[in-house]
């Protein structure tokens, strides 16, 4: 098996007759966990259990103990093939029962093999979870299975010693003369789609970018990373300074490039030492607290104690906010410890205007006059001998006053950094950028490169639909006829509904969702009148607890009562999103009518770039589900003049005509 491993695989009937001794030797071979006494003795207690009753039930077949599934850094228990099924074993023999986040750990997997492993999406997929012999009324064979439309099964808990029986009664239920050929099923490709969470901790613990990635993604992405290496191994040796400009269309994996470079290189011991740098808080708050949980989970699993602080001090050194980084370079002006330096969202830095504003109001210099991006290569200019800037290029992203776009940097270049190498993807012509004009300056350099291989066009978010986000940029565009042809090709794969009603569209994420799959409801930073509805965009989200949190906790997204707006979901994604539509952004027989809610009254936004930040702000929410969303149209109220029907109508009417379903 090329991706997916185990331990251990054999037939069943050559397990059942294997000792005890030479299973576990085969499995230690593999597991740095083989002389840890508690995983040991859980390995024995399952081969027991699996032994006797494999020997009462199944004797064709394959079994498969500690499965890899790279994407969520973990392992199966054991995969068993039987007649036309999988089984997803999940064995909780330390317990006396078991527990919901039980059952959609074992639903996690049996998604995870129906979602990304080629030869499993056509299969019939059973979840279990295994306890030890109980007396309790929630474990035992069912008298109803629930199975999904896509043939997993609602995963079910069974007593140790029903295994067997409950393994012959689904076997009997879906039987076939064509059994699943084990042989074929291994071998299998895996093409995993991550979140950025689970790519992040994936490439922390040193996996490669092709072991978490759709294979043309993967290949994609591989491609890129591989000219920045390049890029950065030829500034290295030629004592020379580059900067190099990546983009991608939306989801496409610019910030995973960005951190496979960053975890790459992050020996301060050598002078490739990088750093990850974004001005997105929250999305650094998100990634800088997941990695610490998973570094002292990990750190549990092997006996070892580790706290949250030690383990947020590595972390903190190569993710890092963009704007801490500045200042530590206004207040130590010798070269920065890092050669290598990834800017994230490179488009949103500041503008002259914005920067030198802000020195002037929070670090007491009044006469600041550069752009953030011209004081950032600046800062890395400082190196006497080499230095890469890698900037990582989103389109249609800028979404808050003073986010100067990628002409900012180009221009930076052209004007105060003649010596510099630009390496420009083949696309930075390309409208959503809007660079055209700085491209052409930059171009007549003889040290501009234009890189084909920095371009990345295959969407990696949606797994369900890659064409998602051009059917949105074609709904926001107004293009209805194209909209309505891009709708009706995704909706089997990737459902978009809507409704007036909040409550039906709560129910219909909730419904959606299974085992961790994340869902939450998201809303425009000016949506003020939507608090008719409970939401209230003025109650500050803490990010790391609504998308990190679990499920009882009330301040997660799973409660669907606080709402995240563009600036908190921005680079981060759910599986299926509630979003929420208010008369800020509303269709009229002119367009689009751009709205700010001041006062006790909408007025106007007049000024174009306002305009477009707001337009963004909602391209930024339709794109933030990975598997499905609802959009919610409110009716208003003929009683509130800041809620008049007609505020709204337009809009669902156009989302409507276009195909978008009705629940």
């Amino acid at each position: 098996m090329p991706i997916l491993r185990s331990y251990y695989s054999e037939d069943i009937k050559a397990f059942i007759h294997d000792s005890e001794d030479s299973i576990l030797g085969r499995m230690g071979l593999n597991s740095q966990f083989a002389d840890d006494l508690a995983t040991k003795r859980s390995w024995k207690e399952e081969i027991a259990i699996l032994k006797s009753q494999l020997t009462l039930a199944v004797h064709q077949g394959k079994l498969y103990f500690e499965f890899s599934i790279p994407r969520l850094g973990k392992r199966i228990d054991v995969v068993l093939i039987s007649g036309a099924v999988i089984f997803v074993l999940e064995f909780k023999t330390g317990d006396s029962d078991y527990t919901r986040q039980a059952l959609d750990q074992a639903w996690d997997y049996a998604l995870d093999l129906k979602n990304f492993h080629g030869t499993s999406s056509d299969k019939i997929i059973c979840p279990v979870v295994i306890v030890p012999n109980t007396k309790s009324k929630k474990v035992g064979i069912p008298s109803e299975l629930h199975i999904d439309h896509d043939l997993v099964i609602k995963p079910v808990a069974i007593s140790q010693s029903e295994l067997g029986q409950f393994i012959e009664f689904i076997n009997s239920k879906y039987s076939t003369p064509n059994p699943i050929d084990a042989v074929i099923w291994e071998s299998g490709s895996y093409e995993p789609t991550p979140t950025i969470v689970e790519a992040a901790s994936a490439l922390f613990k040193n996996h490669d970018v092709k072991e978490i990635s759709r294979s043309g993604a993967g290949l994609n992405l591989t491609n890129t990373t591989d000219a920045i290496e390049k890029i950065i191994s030829d500034s290295k040796i030629k004592n020379k300074k580059s900067i190099c400009f990546v983009t991608g269309v939306p989801g496409a994996g610019k910030t995973l490039v960005g951190l496979k470079i960053a975890t790459t290189y992050r020996d301060e011991s050598n002078k490739f030492h990088s750093v990850f740098l974004s001005g997105n808080g929250p999305l650094v708050t998100v990634l800088r607290e997941a990695l610490a949980r998973d570094s002292v989970s990990i750190a549990k699993k092997a006996g070892k104690k580790l706290t949250k602080i030690d383990a947020y001090r590595p972390i903190n050194k190569f993710i890092q906010n963009v704007h801490h980084f500045r200042d530590a370079c206004i207040s130590d002006e010798s070269p920065p410890v890092d050669h290598v330096v990834i800017f994230d969202e490179a488009q949103r830095a500041w503008n002259q205007a914005q920067t030198s504003n802000f020195m002037k109001r929070k670090k007491g210099i009044p006469d600041f006059n550069q752009s953030e991006p011209d004081f950032l290569i600046s800062c890395m200019d400082r190196h006497q001998d080499w230095a890469v800037i890698i900037c990582l290029v989103g389109g249609g992203q800028e979404i808050n006053t003073g986010e100067a776009g990628i002409s900012a940097w180009l221009e930076a270049v052209v004007s105060n950094y003649p010596e510099w190498s630009v390496y420009i993807s083949s696309h930075m012509t390309d409208s959503e950028y809007r660079a055209s004009d700085a491209v052409k300056t930059v171009l007549q350099r003889d040290n501009t490169f234009n890189e084909d291989s920095l371009h990345l066009a295959i969407a990696m978010r949606s797994f369900r639909a890659e064409k998602v986000s051009h059917l949105i940029k074609s709904i926001l565009d107004l293009k209805h006829d194209v909209a309505s042809e891009q709708a009706t090709k995704i909706q089997n794969k990737y459902p978009i509904k809507i409704t007036r009603n909040l409550d039906s569209a709560k129910d219909w994420v909730r419904n959606k969702a299974r085992g961790n799959e994340r869902f939450g409801m998201v809303v425009s930073s000016q949506a003020s009148r939507l608090k008719p509805l409970a939401i209230d965009i003025r109650v500050d989200v803490d990010p790391k607890h609504w998308f990190l949190g679990d499920k009882k906790d009330v301040r997660s997204s799973w409660y669907l009562e606080d709402v995240a707006t563009e600036f908190v979901v921005q680079g981060l994604e759910l599986d299926w999103v509630c979003m929420v539509w208010d008369a800020d952004f509303r269709l009229t027989d002119k367009g689009w009518k751009h709205s700010s809610f001041i006062g006790d009254k909408w007025q106007n936004i007049h000024k174009h770039e306002r305009q477009a930040y707001l337009k963004n702000a909602y391209r930024v929410l339709l794109t933030r589900a990975r598997q499905g969303m609802v959009i919610v149209v409110p009716e208003g109220a003929n009683d509130d003049p800041t809620r008049a029907p007609y505020f709204y109508d337009e809009t669902y009417q156009y989302l409507k005509n276009i195909g978008l379903e009705v629940i």
